[in-house]
């Protein structure tokens, strides 16, 4: 079975403030959740996926790395530390405990599937219940990229169409790029963790197509050249971007015209640069 981009975990250092740039981008942007271990989020939703803005709350009580299990609070805030961007790829899993075991298996992770739950809100306001568990697997010599998978307990609760329509008509991720030095050193760990083989395009560079989705590794300046410019470590692999498919592309532009955000128009996309989107190149393209 193929796997699909389930969510995009972006690190911020002001919740409130990223929440207020994604509305005036066009998205609708959900009320702030808590994990019981203190991080923070409020999401954005598509039909499938979803990209989760993330900080560390006050009161936090994260727990350390341990080597059986990795800790997302931990990463998140050593993250943050250092940069505030795109910190994690998580695929959608149909069985996190079966996942973990195969990571362990390929020698890409060996750590213990990680479950939890937190209150949600259903459109109307009213509270439900929704439930994860997680599988983690580790590139080496990548503390600032963070992969995982995630399988959903409740998706009758998670999902919602209310929460699916956007201002700018967005409909879906449909791909990240992660930058690296050297991108065929991950040939074989994104292999492991995707299932897919990768195609290459342009020398060095690949691509992981996943259904609709696609995973590009790509050198900094590759990445650079793509999308005008990018916050990307020379020295340690980082995701540097994402795409998100819209109805009409004119009809964007117009929108942050008006909303007064910087872009440049690239090829068919528009191209929102890091520099203004917390550390995370965003392309709009057409769908």
């Amino acid at each position: 079975m193929t796997r699909r981009i389930d969510h995009l975990v972006v690190a911020v250092r002001d919740l409130d403030e990223a929440g207020s740039f994604y509305r005036r981008l066009g998205f609708q942007v959900g009320a702030r959740n808590r994990h019981p271990w203190g991080t923070e989020n409020r999401l954005v939703q598509f039909s499938g996926s979803f990209i989760e803005l993330i900080t560390v709350g006050e009161g936090a009580a994260i727990a350390p790395h341990q080597a059986s299990a990795f800790s997302f609070g931990a990463f998140v805030k050593d993250y943050l530390l250092d940069r505030e961007g795109l910190a994690m790829l998580v695929l959608d899993s149909q069985d996190a405990k079966a996942d973990a075991a195969v990571f362990s298996e390929k020698g890409i992770g060996s750590f213990e599937p990680f479950h939890f739950e937190r209150s949600g809100r259903r459109p109307d306001g009213s509270e439900t219940k929704v439930a994860f568990t997680l599988a983690f697997a580790s590139a080496q010599n990548s503390p600032k990229a963070g992969f995982f998978v995630c399988q959903q307990h409740y998706p009758e609760n998670f999902w919602n169409p209310e929460f699916q329509r956007h201002d700018n008509r967005a409909s879906r991720i449909s791909s990240v790029t992660l930058a690296a030095p050297d991108p065929d050193r991950f040939r074989s760990f994104l292999t492991a963790f995707t299932g897919v083989q990768s195609s290459s395009p342009d020398g060095d560079d690949s691509s992981f197509r996943l259904g609709e989705d696609r995973i590009d590794v790509l050198t900094p300046d590759d990445a650079a050249e793509i999308y005008g410019s990018v916050e990307a470590e020379m020295e340690e692999p980082s995701f540097v971007a994402f795409a998100v498919r819209v109805d009409d592309i004119h009809r964007h532009a117009n929108w942050l015209d008006a909303a007064e955000i910087p872009y440049q128009h690239i090829g068919t996309r528009l191209i929102v640069p890091a520099s203004a989107a917390f550390g995370v190149a965003i392309a709009f393209e057409p769908t």
